[in-house]
């Protein structure tokens, strides 16, 4: 297999076969992320990612599931990413779904039509950073979207037949903007309805521009207990249907129910962990 590192991939993709289409990401400009900052985005050669399939069924000789990286391989134009589905389906007869990351950009670039084409022939998941549903922010992030338009962006992929799953960045607003940044996303949630929803909880990134800011005294990051809180400002107020996750790394508190059905017990778990914050996780044990 050939992979340029560094290489990223859900919690939930740990068993999975990931080949690479794309390298980078093609936004590459939100403040708060040094994931692909060492890499130029291209696409790959579409006999390359078929030469890695082909080595990968030599190695691994049954596969059920596949991630295509890098950053947001639905960035590929739609005819390459459908010849690559068919290509994976017909070397793993027994693969049973086909993953992606995917920018709102690359969503609301794709017809209608072009969705519901890919979930037809295999593309059954796709991961959105929503990262935050305050315009404001957003828009000081770089993300390169409002709400309005994330939350199109989400609703179509699930339209057309596609699971969504969506990662919010607790901390993401600072202490100015905590309480706006966990109203406004639970808002963005409850209107898109993802089927899974994921926190993580922010890490500031060295080289970034958002540590730069922290440097410079212009972000002031949350610390453990207020990161609970923004939480659950969030929690409390979503009321759609969601398979809900905060057991990332990076979160102090893992957690983990189906919502709405669950929230009470959720909030008090949180409210547990903030009368004793010596359950939570320790700061040398976060990661990315």
């Amino acid at each position: 297999m050939r992979y340029e590192e560094p290489l990223f991939r859900p919690p939930s993709e740990a068993y999975s076969l990931i080949i690479q289409a794309t390298i980078g990401c093609s936004h590459n400009k939100c403040t708060f992320c040094g994931m692909y900052r060492g890499k130029r985005f291209r696409i790959r050669d579409i006999d390359e990612i078929k030469e890695d399939i082909l080595l990968s069924k030599e190695y691994y000789g049954e596969v059920r599931r596949i991630f295509l990286a890098d950053g947001n391989a639905l960035a590929m134009p739609t005819d390459q990413l459908l010849e690559i589905l068919d290509f994976a389906y017909a070397i793993y007869p027994e693969l049973e779904r086909v993953s992606a990351y995917a920018g709102p950009l690359d969503l609301l670039k794709k017809g209608d039509d072009e969705i519901r084409e890919l979930r037809k022939r295999g593309l059954k998941l796709l991961y959105l950073g929503v990262e935050t549903g305050d315009s404001e922010l957003l828009k000081k992030i770089r993300k390169g979207v409002s709400a309005e338009e994330m939350v199109e962006a989400g609703r179509k992929a699930i339209r057309n037949g596609i699971q969504l799953s969506v990662t919010i960045l607790i901390g993401l607003g600072g202490k100015e903007g905590s309480f706006r940044h966990a109203k406004e996303t639970a808002k963005v949630i409850n209107e898109m309805e993802p089927h899974y929803t994921a926190a993580l909880t922010l890490i500031l990134i060295p080289g970034t521009p958002l540590h730069k800011e922290y440097e410079r005294g212009l972000f002031k990051p949350l610390d453990k207990l207020e990161t609970l809180q923004e939480l659950r400002w969030l929690i409390e107020d979503i009321d759609c249907r969601t398979i809900f996750r905060s057991n990332h790394a990076s979160n102090y508190l893992p957690i983990k129910g189906n919502l709405p059905e669950d929230k009470e017990k959720i909030l008090k778990i949180i409210d547990y962990s903030m009368r004793n914050p010596e359950v939570l996780r320790p700061e040398f044990l976060r990661g990315l």
